[in-house]
């Protein structure tokens, strides 16, 4: 398996400079096509206006969508060198409704990370909602990396079927890698099943000739979110990969959660599968 299309998706005032970076290397490791994506939606102000007035503000607003669209993609050319076939799609449309109908022609799609200080649906496609729908691999690069860092990767395992498919999604970046694999125990006496698990995993990756280590994590006062960085900074991982699951909104609200934590933190990429 190899990644011949990668997708990019690019957000509107927000910084792209790294997951344009990291979306060439990909093109360039595995000879891909690249596929430029922007969207953005006219925002309705919060006022009433007489119907001219409206009218006016309306164009204005759209005009300024399609410039900053077209500015998108003049930055997006700097990835033409590092692959081969670069394309752009862009509309105005609300940005994870065209991302998402444009994932059908892509292996991967790279975005940027989670920003809870800037949540705006007329102008971002959120990596949240794009792995809950999107049927492909999301890889969130965070805006201060500056290049896809595979000497050491982390697994966050956990037996479910998201996580299977998010290590066979990541296979092609995962070879002549330092692969650790935890599974952070849900019960106190857990840990020997876990071991099993993980172990049963890292033969996998051994017969797909990975090189790997597994540990089955620790279970105290720390949450999963703590261990799973405390591991992550001891291994020096580069790329975390994990299955993403979601949950209600208020409950992600109140208690978070390890795909939130995922999402949004902003130390190393993470691969996502669903």
């Amino acid at each position: 398996m190899i990644y011949a299309t990668v997708m990019v998706s690019l957000a509107l005032d927000q910084p792209n400079e790294a997951r344009l970076q990291v979306a060439g290397e990909l093109a360039e490791r595995f000879e891909a096509s690249i596929v430029g994506v922007a969207a953005a939606q006219f925002a309705p102000p919060l006022y009433f206006a007489d119907r001219a007035e409206a009218q006016g503000l309306i164009d204005q607003e759209q005009a300024s969508i399609r410039k900053r669209l077209a500015d998108l993609e003049a930055l997006r050319a700097a990835t033409r060198a590092r692959g081969g076939h670069a394309q752009w799609r862009s509309a105005m449309d609300f940005p994870t409704r065209f991302v998402l109908a444009q994932l059908r022609c892509a292996d991967i799609v790279v975005s940027g990370e989670h920003s809870p200080a800037f949540s705006d649906a007329f102008s971002l496609a959120s990596p949240k909602d794009l792995v809950m729908q999107a049927g492909r691999p999301l890889l969130i690069v965070p805006d201060g990396v500056h290049w896809l860092d595979l000497r050491s990767v982390l697994i966050a395992w956990k037996d479910t079927p998201e996580a299977r498919r998010a290590v066979a999604d990541a296979l092609p970046m995962l070879k002549a890698t330092d692969i650790t694999i935890v599974e952070i125990p849900e019960h106190s006496d857990g840990g020997q099943a876990a071991m099993a698990r993980v172990t049963d995993v890292a033969a996998w990756l051994r017969r797909h000739r990975r090189c790997d280590r597994a540990l089955p994590g620790s279970r105290g006062e720390r949450n999963s979110r703590a261990q799973l960085k405390k591991i992550a900074d001891d291994v020096g991982a580069g790329l975390i990969v994990a299955g993403a699951y979601g949950h209600s909104r208020f409950r992600e609200l109140i208690f978070g959660g390890v795909t939130q934590y995922l999402a949004t933190q902003s130390a190393r990429c993470v691969l996502l599968s669903r």
